[in-house]
């Protein structure tokens, strides 16, 4: 069987757990903690970088950041996972989904703008499988209505928009490490601040509304409760984890490039002939090999090629359902017509993709596909 998934170990990880757990620090915020965020900091520019325990709690973090109200309105693409909205959602925002572009999942940016209205609070990108959206095209939106923006980079973790690290446009950013994704912690996060004046408070929320790393860097002489937050910092077992990842992740990406490629290179013809469609990808984007999907013709060609790619012992899998679609959502809100968001939902299937997947298994999962349209 070759699954969808294994999440990679390099070796030095558990090298690294042994570590933190012999300094005797292992609430958070010690050796490792610091690590990561400074390999973050100075790898790519991040001007603050604090691990969270999910992207999930990143994002609700942000959420508190940009004070989010009852009655307030956000900005969301419909194609995403249910935790970039929900995290707004508990503030008491209203999202307004907009439709993913015609050629790729990202948000079309072009829609952006029509929704956006006295009560938009903020604008949320998702960059879907590690590809930029245009950002260009979407920080001049932002910065002309002067709605906050906020990346969530789940699947981003080293890749750019012309040369840009993704994660640096927004004021706030939200990345993952879970076991799918290319860098991972188990379950992990990171929140990225690119605005200075929200930077403290980010640390007060995230020490659970205490202004404790303050009185930690000797600022203050005792530290209390100064603001909401939650326990959102992580242990030191999963930033130590999460280190050992990072040594190795020009290797890591290196290697799921690789697979990436032999993917592309294996699929096209089927692409010429119009049974299925490959990842777009744009120019002024690069390709962190976060995932590889394809693009079928239709739901029954999707649902078809799943059970057949089963019994030859591949597991593919699709993935987000429509958000406006949801019964969450049509509780209180009208059904909306977004046909980008509803074909993805419909016709995009992922294939295996990870560290340990050989070449040879990627030519025999191809083969299978093309066995299976033939």
């Amino acid at each position: 069987m070759i699954p969808f998934n294994k999440p990679y170990l390099a070796g030095v990880e558990l090298d690294y757990i042994a570590d933190a757990i012999k300094k005797g620090k292992l609430s958070g915020d010690g050796y490792y903690t610091k690590k990561c965020s400074e390999y973050f900091e100075q790898r790519y520019g991040f001007k603050k970088v604090l691990l969270t325990t999910s992207c999930t709690d990143a994002l609700e973090m942000a959420a508190i950041l940009l004070d989010i109200k009852p009655g307030d309105e956000v900005i969301s693409p419909s194609y995403t996972f249910v935790s970039t909205v929900n995290a707004f959602v508990l503030r008491g925002a209203n999202i307004r989904f907009v439709d993913s572009a015609e050629e790729h999942p990202n948000i079309d940016y072009q829609e952006i703008e029509n929704n956006i209205t006295s009560k938009t609070k903020a604008i949320i990108v998702v960059h879907y499988a590690g590809v930029a959206c245009d950002m260009d095209k979407i920080t001049a939106i932002s910065k002309k209505h002067n709605i906050p923006l906020v990346e969530d980079a789940a699947q981003a973790v080293d890749s750019f928009y012309k040369g840009k690290p993704l994660g640096s446009f927004g004021a706030l950013s939200a990345f993952s490490f879970h076991e799918t994704k290319n860098i991972i912690s188990g379950e992990g996060g990171m929140l990225v601040i690119n605005d200075e004046n929200l930077i403290a408070r980010a640390e007060v929320i995230r020490e659970k509304g205490t202004n404790r790393a303050s009185f930690f860097r000797g600022e203050v002489n005792k530290y209390g409760w100064v603001d909401i937050g939650s326990s959102f910092l992580p242990s030191e077992l999963n930033a130590a984890y999460l280190y050992g990842q990072l040594e190795n992740l020009d290797d890591i990406q290196a290697r799921r490039k690789e697979i990436w490629q032999r993917y592309e290179s294996n699929l096209k013809t089927l692409q010429q002939q119009g049974k299925i469609e490959l990842p777009v990808l744009f120019d002024y984007a690069t390709n962190n090999a976060h995932m590889f999907y394809i693009i079928c013709n239709s739901v029954e060609d999707r649902s078809g090629l799943i059970e057949e790619l089963k019994k030859r012992g591949i597991y593919s899998v699709f993935h987000y359902l429509s958000l406006h679609k949801s019964d969450y959502f049509l509780q209180n809100n009208d059904l909306i017509d977004l046909p980008n968001s509803d074909k993805f939902q419909d016709t995009l299937l992922r294939l295996p993709m990870f560290y340990e997947l050989t070449l040879e298994q990627v030519d025999y999962i191809c083969e299978s596909i093309a066995a299976c349209f033939a």
